[in-house]
């Protein structure tokens, strides 16, 4: 029969511990073997018991540092993995980025568009304003307040009603292509001012371009049309067979004409009607005392000095048609400044020239303002020499232009020459 377990006995049979496991508690074991022996009840302590449970909580925390730590680490390989070459890496604070924050090329699109959008409907409204103004303007002529004055009021507030309803319509129509179409407000914008655009260069338009001017001018614009229109009825009465003598002649001289223009900054075909009107290209010296192909007579000492210093000579030829030129076209600029541009003036001081104190004192003398109030005072001659000129300059602006004489008063030729303008006035008409 086996013989109990004694203390003495489970100390000298303790087993041996293998290297890398925990030793187990005999101690704790054999005191129940003892306690059984003896009958006793023996207390265990409860530092014995709490001895080894710090030994495996700190087993365990290592365990489960190591564990943390290993799940670190294979959280951080596949982010390793992406740095990898041929991985594509996007972060995503850095998509978020790209994805609301909007191209360059797509706001200069935008840009392009809106532009083109605006623009279009620029030319919509102030081609309409001027033409349905224009328009208004003729219909309404007159002083009387219930027939002109009051319609003419009422046609303006319908205009003004009638853009804000356009305003709105085409502001849903924009907002309802945003979804659908956004190319459709641009190009229905830039198509409507392209049409309306052609409408307007038709001849048919001109009298209400006309009616416009003359509306927001005033007195002064009424009396420059006036004036134009008598340069066309002296363009109307003149013999087609001598203008067509007269474009032929001046062929020889078109180039000489051309560099006195350019240097001066005057209309060639401008300074082509003065020698039409002073020589008829025809150079020669008159009974009057003029000279060459402009027929100078009488200028100013600045004028000599400046076409003397452009020729670079001591002494002007009048008689050599570049040197001519080159007077006559000093000659003008220096009358038309001195006349605030006013052009009719500015011909009229040329012919009138510098003796008696030129046109600037008749002018004080008589309190005349302009053309029209100067009148009365001149003689027959020189009054009508800007018309003369003017007249031949639209001639040779005809052939240059079209190529041929267009008859005034045949079919629609009275619009089309009033489109192409007078020279030298072709920004006021």
């Amino acid at each position: 029969m086996n013989k109990p377990v004694t203390a003495r006995n489970s100390a000298r049979a303790k087993p041996k511990q293998v290297k890398g496991k925990p030793e187990p508690d005999v101690k704790a074991k054999s005191e129940p073997c003892a306690q059984e022996k003896s009958g006793k009840t023996v207390k265990v302590k409860p530092d014995q018991g709490a001895k080894v449970k710090p030994a495996q909580d700190v087993k365990a925390k290592s365990e489960s540092g190591a564990q943390v730590e290993s799940e670190k680490n294979v959280k951080v390989k596949p982010e390793q993995a992406k740095d990898k070459p041929g991985a594509s890496r996007v972060p995503r604070h850095k998509s978020k980025q790209v994805l609301t924050t909007p191209p360059a090329s797509n706001f200069r699109r935008n840009l392009l568009l809106i532009s083109l959008e605006v623009s279009g409907l620029i030319i919509i409204a102030v081609s309409a304003i001027m033409v349905i103004l224009g328009y208004s303007a003729n219909w309404f002529s007159g002083t009387r307040f219930f027939t002109s004055l009051l319609p003419f009021a009422i046609g303006v507030l319908g205009l003004i009603l009638m853009a804000v309803a356009l305003l709105i319509g085409w502001w849903k129509l924009r907002k309802w292509s945003q979804g659908r179409a956004a190319l459709l407000a641009p190009i229905l914008s830039v198509s409507l001012a392209l049409v309306i655009g052609w409408f307007v260069m038709q001849d048919q338009f001109v009298h209400a371009f006309s009616h416009f001017r003359t509306l927001v001018g005033g007195k002064q614009e009424a009396s420059r049309v006036t004036l134009a229109h008598q340069v066309y009825a002296a363009y109307r009465r003149h013999d087609p067979g001598l203008l067509h003598k007269l474009i032929n002649r001046a062929q020889g001289y078109n180039k000489v004409i051309e560099e006195a223009a350019n240097v001066f900054d005057i209309d060639p075909n401008l300074l082509q009607g003065i020698a039409a009107a002073e020589s008829s290209f025809l150079p020669r010296d008159s009974k009057d005392g003029g000279y060459g192909l402009f027929q100078i007579t009488l200028v100013p000492k600045v004028v000599m000095e400046q076409a003397a210093a452009h020729l670079k000579v001591a002494k002007v030829n009048l008689l050599n048609p570049r040197h001519n030129a080159l007077i006559a076209a000093a000659t003008l600029k220096y009358y038309l400044d001195e006349m605030n541009n006013d052009l009719f003036l500015g011909l009229l001081a040329y012919n009138i020239g510098p003796a008696n104190g030129g046109l600037r004192f008749i002018m004080q003398e008589y309190g005349a303002t302009d053309f029209i109030t100067v009148q009365p005072y001149l003689q027959q001659l020189p009054r009508d020499y800007p018309i003369r000129v003017l007249s031949y300059s639209l001639a040779f602006r005809l052939w240059q232009k079209e190529g041929k004489l267009l008859a005034y008063e045949e079919g629609k030729n009275a619009l089309h020459i009033q489109r192409i303008g007078i020279p030298g006035l072709l920004m006021d008409f």
